[in-house]
């Protein structure tokens, strides 16, 4: 069996995206840290590599929604979940993306 050692060796098949929650801040604007009980995990999330999407039906490739390096809004809970070294990252379908967020 083999061990994923780097996540750039995963490519997501399909309309599958890969993402990386952004991690919440533990430190306040005005510089006060804040307990991990009070920081809760947020539903922002970095892509970092798309499939090159489902067919339909006529067997044409459908476009993805999102690209890599996009920000992006995730449901709470879902998703296929893999851990490389001490990261964490989440597998999500296209379609379970629930925004695009533009800055």
């Amino acid at each position: 069996m083999s061990i994923l050692r780097n996540v750039k060796n995963l490519a997501p098949l399909l309309d599958r995206v890969l993402v990386q929650r952004i991690k919440p801040e533990a430190k306040t604007a005005s510089g006060i840290f804040l307990p991990e009980s009070s920081v809760k995990e947020q539903n922002e999330a970095k892509v970092l590599a798309v499939g090159p999407g489902a067919f339909d039906k006529d067997g044409k490739r459908l476009p993805m929604g999102v690209t890599s390096g996009d920000k992006v809004l995730i449901p709470q809970f879902g998703g296929s979940s893999i851990k490389v070294g001490e990261e964490e990252y989440t597998l999500f379908r296209d379609s379970e993306i629930l925004a695009k967020i533009n800055e």
